[in-house]
């Protein structure tokens, strides 16, 4: 069913100001009032960073995030994605603020009426799985995957489906989130790992690889404490109280992993290096209608209709670039619009950013621990330009950039061995991670916190601007490989622990 789209009358009014500065602060969890009712198509995090698993240096990983704090046991349904939204990466080759490249994922429920004898009937299963699940022929519900590539605007530019390099099938699976052991006798890892398939990419002598799945959450973050107005000490030691309120939670992960030179393309350039901007969105249909009576299916599943009819053009809902910056910079009132908005656009939202409140807020809690705000400046706080709008110059600022939020990378530098990385990034001189991109160990919370209360008001990172939420990652935790998140927690115990992710 299609329903057609009226067209909307928005008028949006831009300040005739360049946006000057903006800041940010970590991750996205259900951050708008709007998309707490969709949790499927919330994004949580996007990373982005030279790949630095061995032997795989000329390569880009870029990670989007989705569907927040997911309890291993959530059974019998887990946690699927949305079949009736798409699921996008972008990618700004030329600092224009505008994507140059998209790679758009779009599931397809596959069902499996699996029936049992029960006295004269054959009766459906009303779990998942009846054996061990990496058997297809135990699994009811499962999902799979279409990817495109679109070159130039996401809805009307050249769009090519993407392929599996080894088999040629334009369909990718996704594997079922980690139930238990029991469902995956031999192991959770080994069957996951499964799921990373090579693809072609049009006009790249490279392929790349992909995966979309279930990892465990890699955040380090004192979600509850920062939001019950920064209850804890955020002049306290870094790791004093653990790895944080996400440590025992799942995510769902779009990894793609991508060959540098076929995604640099014209690339924005300073001296002589190549700097990409890239952040995620999810779109869902414009109408949904609630069908009062979702048909019943029969053994093939032909005919359902199900709880939902969606109809109408795809419409931006979720947006996530550089982490936090819906949560703690936008108001309360426009955050369903930054959602729906784009980079190029940031303008509208001028105030927020030249203005944060996040600094005078931690100023007034923590006055008494000698916690002070940076001045504000007649054109706003300047020194937050380069960090989280334009890139660091020397790092990740290519020349003319427009001025727009999105995660920046310096395809050139150097990359960290994660052995080696520091998880204060950039501050702590490690130029492979954040600001510059974001890769999963780094600590965002406290890089930014130490950021908007000026790190960088002078240029040169001040480390005594101590301030941290308290938490950190377990740099163990971490594998050293594609997709580098974790293996998911069990939904029941499991002895085949992997704190190193796939094997």
């Amino acid at each position: 069913m299609t329903i057609k789209k009226k067209p909307l009358a928005i008028g949006v009014a831009l300040c005739a100001l360049t946006l000057q500065s903006a800041t940010s602060f970590a991750s996205s969890h259900r951050e708008a009032p709007f998309i707490t009712e969709i949790p499927k198509v919330d994004g949580t995090d996007f990373y982005m960073f030279r790949s630095y698993e061995p032997t795989r240096e000329n390569y880009v990983t870029l990670i989007a995030n989705y569907l927040p704090l997911q309890d291993a046991y959530g059974g019998p349904n887990y946690f699927d994605l949305d079949e009736d939204a798409i699921y996008e990466i972008h990618i700004d080759n030329n600092a224009d603020g505008v994507e140059d490249l998209t790679f758009q994922f779009q599931m397809q429920d596959n069902f499996q009426d699996i029936q049992l004898p029960i006295g004269n009937e054959m009766v459906s299963v009303p779990l998942k799985n009846i054996g061990d699940a990496a058997d297809p022929g135990n699994v009811q519900f499962s999902q799979s995957y279409t990817l495109k590539m679109i070159q130039g605007d996401r809805r009307t530019g050249s769009a090519t489906t993407l392929t599996n390099a080894t088999t040629g099938m334009s369909t990718f699976d996704k594997p079922l989130d980690n139930i238990g052991e029991k469902s995956f006798p031999n192991g959770y890892a080994n069957y996951a790992s499964d799921f990373v398939y090579d693809v072609d990419l049009p006009n790249c002598s490279a392929d790349g690889r992909v995966f979309v799945g279930q990892r465990k959450e890699a955040f380090a973050v004192n979600l509850g404490e920062i939001f019950d107005l920064v209850n804890t000490n955020p002049l306290g030691e870094r790791n004093a109280e653990g790895p944080g309120d996400l440590a025992d939670k799942n995510v769902t992960s779009f990894a793609l992993e991508l060959p540098k030179a076929c995604i640099t393309g014209t690339a924005a350039t300073s001296n002589g290096q190549t700097i990409i901007g890239g952040w995620t969105t999810a779109s869902v249909r414009q109408a949904r209608i609630i069908n009062p009576e979702p048909s019943l299916a029969t053994s093939d599943m032909s005919g359902q209709k199900g709880a939902t009819v969606e109809g109408g053009a795809f419409t931006q809902v979720s947006r996530l670039g550089m982490p936090l910056v819906n949560e703690v910079v936008i108001g309360l009132k426009d955050k369903d619009k930054f959602n729906a908005s784009e980079p190029k656009d940031d303008g509208q939202f001028l105030t927020y950013v030249t203005n944060p409140t996040l600094p005078a807020l931690l100023e007034i809690l923590f006055s008494d621990a000698g916690a002070e705000a940076p001045a504000i400046g007649p054109n706003g706080r300047t020194d937050l330009v380069a960090a989280f709008l334009t890139g660091l110059d020397g790092v990740n600022q290519p020349s003319n950039p427009t001025p727009s939020e999105m995660l920046r990378l310096n395809t050139e530098l150097p990359i960290t061995p994660l052995s080696e990385q520091n998880d204060l990034a950039a501050l702590a001189g490690d130029v492979g991670g954040f600001p510059n991109g974001r890769r999963p160990y780094d600590d965002t919370v406290d890089i930014a916190l130490r950021v908007v209360m000026g790190a960088l008001v002078d240029g040169a990172p001040n480390q005594n601007v101590p301030f941290t939420d308290g938490v950190r990652l377990d740099r163990n935790e971490l594998p050293n490989q594609f997709p580098y998140l974790a293996t998911p927690i069990a939904g029941s115990p499991n002895d085949d622990v992997m704190v190193g992710g796939m094997r």
